[in-house]
């Protein structure tokens, strides 16, 4: 499947009214990652609602022990502060990253807005250097918005 095939199976998860919300977050994470072969490992972070910290919350892909990130650290404590899409086409260039696996070679992490508050990200690793591209990013925010929709 590519991105435009994965939208209606990402809004079909949505309005399951069966699942719980986090239950929805880890299928979407599922479906990107087993359908888009450069998404290697997909999360969603959540900003913490008192702490300057973010929360994985769902993920796909190999573990993580970055499950508790702070704001302003890694890319994705970046996107905590700026509130504007990052994308990394080679990690080895970043001296504020987090590596989760050696085998990471790109990231992109989009904000996720609820009323204008940004209130967490989506999190994407490639283990293909310069993975990323425009099309992705709005792939990415429209399936934050989606998601916004149930938080």
């Amino acid at each position: 499947m590519n991105r435009e095939q994965l939208k209606p199976e990402i809004s079909k998860i949505i309005t399951t009214g069966s699942l719980k919300t986090r239950e929805k977050m880890q299928h979407i994470c599922n479906l990107i990652q087993e359908n888009l072969p450069t998404y290697n490992w997909v999360g969603f972070y959540m900003a913490h609602e008192t702490e300057p910290t973010l929360h994985l919350w769902s993920q796909a892909g190999e573990p993580t022990d970055h499950t508790v990130i702070p704001f302003g650290k890694g890319i994705c404590g970046q996107v905590a502060v700026s509130n504007k899409n990052f994308v990394v086409d080679d990690v080895k260039a970043q001296d504020n990253y987090i590596a989760c696996s050696i085998h990471v070679k790109s990231e992109i992490v989009v904000p996720l807005f609820k009323n204008g508050k940004n209130i967490g990200q989506i999190d994407i690793d490639s283990n293909t250097i310069k993975a990323f591209n425009e099309e992705d990013e709005r792939f990415l925010e429209w399936v934050n918005e989606q998601v916004a929709t149930i938080l």
